[in-house]
């Protein structure tokens, strides 16, 4: 008696499958984690190192309020975009991978 050809979700949702696609969506978060973190940490060392230039106004704020009470916002929306675009992408490629090597292996 033979074992029956898996079925198609259980390709997709293989052990292996699974372990690539978290290893790389786990590179993908640390990317924009540290993204982020250097943004974060960045603004205080800006304002340290170059008060002169972080002082100086733009559109009536100084630099420092500008970037952080208007465009900070937005940066994060754009890491959290990026992230989830890329998510996906990787998610649809493994499954692309996974349905080839199943027809392959016929």
């Amino acid at each position: 008696m033979s074992s029956p050809t898996p079925a198609h979700d259980d390709v997709v949702h293989s052990e292996s499958f699974l372990r690539s696609l978290m290893r790389r969506q786990l590179g993908l978060s640390i990317a924009c984690a540290a993204t982020f973190l250097i943004a974060l940490l960045g603004m205080p060392l800006l304002n340290y190192f170059a008060p002169a230039l972080m002082a100086t106004r733009v559109a009536g704020f100084t630099l420092s309020w500008l970037i952080l009470g208007v465009l900070f916002f937005p940066f994060v929306w754009i890491i959290s975009f990026v992230f989830i675009k890329r998510s996906i992408a990787m998610e649809d490629a493994e499954v692309v991978r996974a349905e080839t090597a199943r027809k392959e292996a016929r």
